[in-house]
């Protein structure tokens, strides 16, 4: 399993290439954030907010995206 970001606040992170593989971001807040390349494979994104966000080469084989706010975001 990966990393707990439950409910995290990341508006505005740099997670470049970031191995987020299997991550709980349920209910994160990624808004502005740039994901370009990050691994979130498997990862749960289930209410979370990626308004915005740059996913712009982001691996989400997998990845749960239920309910995922998605307005604006590059690269899907």
């Amino acid at each position: 399993k990966g990393a707990d970001l439950n409910s995290a606040y990341l508006t505005g992170a740099n997670l470049t290439g970031a191995n987020l593989k299997g991550a709980d971001l349920n209910s994160a807040y990624l808004i502005d954030a740039n994901l370009q390349g990050a691994d979130l494979t498997g990862a749960n994104l289930t209410d979370a907010n990626l308004a915005s966000a740059n996913l712009i080469d982001a691996n989400l084989t997998d990845a749960i995206l239920t309910r995922a706010y998605l307005e604006g975001v590059k690269g899907l």
